[in-house]
């Protein structure tokens, strides 16, 4: 008959055996995923405890331009159509517009996590998302340099790449001091008039506290406009406005029909950028994604507000 010393020391074998074969099959992954958990505070203050980040889903053009840029891509299982950057993101599922996703879509994409920018909606998808036990972390995107470096560390602690990330900021950081140094030598502060447009119809201008006012300020013009957000253009703004430059997102510019389609549109031609053919623009999500290229964004548009000023020393 087993003693009882005996029979604690077979158990105790038996338990150390196990643990041993556990340390290279799946009990070893469950315990290192739980060692992985991490929460990350996201735009609206609450904490996100993320688990696994295997399996993620981006909405957002600057969110997914951030996984890239962070080295994560291999982890992306699908984006949003707003996500034209890099062009590899352009093949990868699709689950609809940031502002207008598919829950269904994103779920059958079984992800582990979502991650995306306050604009992000419907409510009710993302509310569906949540209630499926899937992490959703809706970063910080506010249009200002803060903002970008609060969306790239809010990525980078998602996915366990903060090292990247800080190494992402200080590049912004270098490329806004090469601005910095260019606008210095170039006092003159240009009145821009930035036009929203898709196609042949309705077309609007921004004023204060949006994306493209604030690219306008940083790359060394003013914005022509005084009021919030935006409005539809009308001819009396565009004249009374006076822009000296017009500027407007690449894609914008060829939906409208090119510089003759702007210049077609109420008011421009009467405009001292009108008459002077001054009509830039620089790629979407360079110039209005607030991501991590947006110092090479503003330079880009720095260079085109400057023109006279642009040859290399």
């Amino acid at each position: 008959m087993m003693t009882l010393r005996r029979w604690c020391a077979v158990v105790g074998l038996v338990s150390l055996g196990l643990g041993i074969l556990g340390a290279g099959s799946g009990c070893r992954r469950d315990v290192t995923t739980q060692a992985a958990v991490r929460t990350v505070t996201d735009a609206a203050g609450q904490p996100v405890a993320i688990r696994d980040v295997s399996r993620v889903v981006a909405a957002g053009g600057s969110v997914t331009e951030i996984v890239y840029a962070l080295g994560a891509e291999s982890a992306l299982v699908g984006c949003d159509a707003s996500s034209l950057y890099p062009e590899a993101a352009t093949k990868l599922p699709q689950v609809g517009y940031v502002r207008a996703l598919s829950s269904e879509g994103v779920l059958s994409l079984r992800p582990t996590l979502v991650l995306t920018v306050p604009e992000a909606g419907p409510p009710e998808a993302l509310a569906q998302l949540r209630a499926s036990g899937t992490p959703v972390l809706t970063v910080p995107a506010d249009h200002s340099l803060e903002g970008v470096r609060r969306k790239i560390r809010a990525v980078a602690q998602a996915l366990d790449r903060e090292a990247q990330g800080e190494a992402l900021i200080r590049q912004l950081e270098a490329d806004m001091a090469q601005v910095q140094t260019y606008l210095a030598e170039r006092p003159a502060r240009p009145k821009v008039m930035f036009i929203y447009a898709r196609g042949q119809g309705a077309a609007n201008v921004a004023g204060r506290d949006t994306a493209a006012a604030e690219m306008i300020r940083l790359a060394g013009g003013v914005n022509a406009f005084d009021f919030e957000g935006y409005k539809p253009l009308t001819a009396e703004a565009a004249v009374a406005a006076a822009p000296e430059v017009i500027l407007l997102p690449a894609r914008g510019l060829e939906s409208s029909g090119g510089i003759a389609g702007v210049l077609s549109m109420p008011g421009v031609n009467q405009t001292p950028a009108g008459r002077n053919r001054r009509i830039v623009a620089v790629d979407d999500l360079l110039l209005l994604g607030f991501g991590p290229r947006t110092g090479q964004g503003v330079m880009e548009l720095a260079r085109l507000l400057h023109p006279e000023n642009t040859s290399e020393k």
